[in-house]
C-alpha cells in the first residue's frame, strides 16, 4: 500500500513530474485514444504500450475507456475492458488473461485516509485473475484481489478480496451468491 501523507493544502501528492506525465497522458487519451473507431483495439493498445502499460495479445479496450496512469496497468491475453469503465489505478491493476470489465465498471485503486488530519492519499493494487469478469457498473475499490472465475455482478461494490474462485458475487456490499461453473 502507498500512503501519500502530505497535506493538499499546502503542497501537490505528487511532484512535478509526475502531473506532467500525466497531463501528456490525457492530451494523449483526447486525441489518440478516445476519438479512435470503436474497431481499433490494435491501435489503443499500441497507445496504452507507448505510455508504459503492458499489455498482451488480442485485447479488446474499448475508446470510452478512462485510464490514470497507464504505466501502472497490466492487460493478460484477450482481455476486454468496455466503454465509460474507469480504471483509477493509483496503485496499479493487473488484469489477468481472458477478464471482461463491463461498461461502467469502476476499478479505485486509490482513496483518503478519513482519519489522518490532512486525508492522507492512500493506494493499494487492484488484482483480477483469469476469467473474472466485473459486470456493468459494479466498483471494485483498492487493495482487491478477484479470484479465477470470479463474477462480480452489475452494480455490486466489492471492497474486500473475492478470494473463492468461480463464485458470483453481489450486492452492496458485495457478498458471494453461489458457485459458477467451471469451464477450464
Amino acid at each position: 500500500m502507498i500512503v501519500i501523507d502530505r497535506d493538499p493544502f499546502e503542497t501537490p501528492y505528487f511532484p512535478f513530474g509526475d502531473r506532467l506525465k500525466r497531463a501528456v497522458w490525457s492530451i494523449a487519451w483526447f486525441f489518440l485514444f478516445r476519438i479512435s473507431p470503436r474497431p481499433f483495439h490494435r491501435w489503443r493498445a499500441l497507445v496504452l504500450r507507448i505510455f508504459g502499460a503492458k499489455i498482451g495479445r488480442d485485447v479488446r479496450i474499448y475508446p470510452g475507456v478512462r485510464i490514470w496512469a497507464p504505466w501502472k496497468l497490466e492487460l493478460g491475453n484477450q482481455a476486454s475492458v468496455a466503454d465509460g469503465a474507469i480504471l483509477y489505478n493509483m496503485g496499479g491493476i493487473t488484469v489477468g488473461e481472458r477478464c471482461a470489465i463491463s461498461q461502467g465498471a469502476h476499478l479505485c485503486g486509490g482513496s483518503h485516509d478519513i482519519d489522518s488530519r490532512n486525508m492522507a492519499l492512500i493506494a493499494a493494487p487492484i488484482v483480477l485473475e483469469r476469467h473474472v469478469w466485473i459486470c456493468a457498473e459494479a466498483f471494485v475499490g483498492l487493495g482487491v484481489r478477484v479470484a479465477e472465475g470470479c463474477v462480480v455482478g452489475a452494480r455490486a461494490v466489492l471492497m474486500k478480496s473475492a478470494s473463492d474462485p468461480w463464485t458470483v458475487w453481489a450486492g452492496n456490499p458485495a457478498r458471494p451468491i453461489r458457485k459458477r461453473r467451471r469451464f477450464i
